[in-house]
């Protein structure tokens, strides 16, 4: 059994793990999933929010050695909590996630992938604070391959999302290259290119990257698989020498 934290992506919240929490305490994990500030339930306004309050909630939420589990946009605050203070972390995982490269911000690396999906679909707010997603979009960008009740759930819970996180750039340090990483890959994604997945993996062990057939969205449309190997992932040697 291992600890797991999940620390969801742009726009969405602890909400968007519904379908995955299950599945992972049926495999007898202890599992929790937080709101970052000013998503879900958190009433932060959006406008407050930096990078660094995203990575001390997640601090905040570890009650000792945890596998932290981190989608899309949540690469960067896990990385980021890992640099501050990674006394519990056992290992990161980075599901279709942004890994920081020294120097850039989220937003840098976002232009530097070979293709811009999501350029179509955001829109930024009057005072260029936060965007959200077009819901014409939607389905193309997060959830092509989920049912018609996941995406009507997702599109009834997202939220706009603080841009000042992801234009915030980072260099980590010695305390988090100590933690051990693994990658998943969403091979048929429509917000991160797969191609970029492999691009930001190619530092990590082979088995230490593993694939899904899915969308952005595994936590919904594979969720049992989602599941498995997770589980595959917290049972590998290595936990973090801190």
């Amino acid at each position: 059994m291992a600890d797991i934290l999940l620390v969801h992506g742009s726009c969405h919240g602890a909400w968007c793990w519904r379908d995955l929490l299950p599945e992972l305490v049926a495999l007898g994990h202890r599992v929790r999933a937080i709101d970052l500030p000013s998503h879900g339930a958190d009433p932060t306004p959006v406008a407050e929010i930096t990078l660094d309050h995203y990575a001390r909630a997640i601090l905040a939420a570890l009650e000792g050695p945890t596998v932290v589990v981190g989608h899309s946009m949540a690469g960067y605050p896990i990385s980021r909590a890992a640099d501050l203070d990674a006394t519990h972390f056992a290992r990161l995982v980075y599901l279709a996630a942004y890994v920081p490269w020294p120097g850039h911000s989220l937003a840098e690396m976002r232009k530097r992938a070979p293709r811009q999906p999501l350029a179509q679909a955001i829109r930024l707010s009057e005072n260029s604070q936060s965007f959200t997603i077009d819901p014409a979009w939607l389905a193309d960008v997060f959830y092509h391959d989920c049912t018609p009740e996941q995406q009507a759930f997702a599109a009834a819970n997202l939220c706009p999302q603080a841009v000042l996180p992801q234009a915030t750039k980072v260099t980590l340090g010695t305390t988090y290259a100590r933690v051990p990483r693994s990658y998943i890959q969403c091979l048929r994604d429509g917000a991160v290119p797969v191609e970029f997945q492999a691009t930001m993996a190619r530092d990590f062990s082979s088995e230490d990257v593993y694939q899904m057939d899915t969308s952005h969205s595994p936590f919904f449309s594979a969720p049992l698989t989602l599941a498995g190997i997770i589980d595959q992932i917290t049972r590998q040697p290595g936990d973090a020498k801190i």
